[in-house]
């Protein structure tokens, strides 16, 4: 959605709104997610994007704060059994208070044109979220998908009933990784035709690329812990201090 003031004009946290701060790595302590967890939330960013099992730790952080949980689904292949993946999103959004679910497609299914496929493997998923209030973000790993597959998995995320659409999860592996450029935003946003908001995620690490989606009509962004100072152009302090 086109915003209404360019981005070089707005607040930090009118920036921050935009960003799900990513706070995925396996090998994270502890202590670690708080941390990362705790600037997200001092920055104002829209949500934290965390594993399942750190929802004990987070939930309680963000409680009472402007900043929501995010968490990942089935997360990074995506190659669960559907009935598996809707049993997860079940227990998720059931027990805890999730703003967003981001699941993860059977790209693989995609690149071999297993469209329908494609959209009867997600639509329990988005349905178990959906009764929770939880919205679903579809992502499709574009890095390993051609234009066309984009097109075609922006298009059955919203046969789904999806929420967002969303480019990488940044773990891939054996591809170029390029992530969210805005060569593919504007094929994800062609394809979506206004029915389904776009989440770019992977590879967002300068503030000119960050600005420059904003201005695109990009309805949110996946940002890792290092980069969200960078793309906002300030430190967690200084943000609490500015709000």
């Amino acid at each position: 959605m086109k915003p209404t003031k360019k981005s070089a004009e707005m607040t930090v946290r009118e920036l921050a709104s935009y960003i799900d701060q990513s706070v995925l790595k396996p090998e994270f302590t502890v202590d670690e997610i708080k941390k990362y967890s705790q600037e997200g939330i001092d920055y104002g960013c829209a949500t934290i994007c965390i594993n399942p099992s750190s929802l004990p730790i987070v939930a309680p952080m963000v409680e009472g704060t402007s900043t929501g949980l995010c968490v990942v689904c089935d997360f990074p292949f995506g190659l669960a059994t559907t009935e598996g993946k809707a049993l997860l999103a079940e227990e998720y959004c059931s027990k805890w208070n999730i703003q967003d679910l981001d699941i993860v497609a059977n790209y693989g299914w995609l690149r071999s044109g297993m469209h329908d496929e494609v959209v009867k493997d997600l639509i329990p998923t988005v349905e178990a979220a959906h009764r929770h209030g939880t919205q679903v973000k579809v992502i499709i790993e574009t890095d390993a998908l051609t234009p066309e597959q984009i097109a075609d998995g922006t298009r059955c995320a919203i046969e789904a009933g999806a929420d967002f659409i969303k480019s990488s999860t940044g773990f891939l592996t054996g591809h170029e990784n390029v992530g969210a450029t805005t060569e593919v935003v504007k094929a994800m946003m062609d394809a979506a035709g206004g029915r389904i908001k776009v989440k770019g995620s992977g590879c967002i690490r300068t503030r000119e690329h960050f600005l420059e989606l904003i201005d695109m009509g990009i309805d949110r962004m996946g940002v890792g812990y290092r980069s969200t100072p960078v793309v906002l152009d300030c430190t967690p302090e200084e943000a609490k201090k500015v709000d």
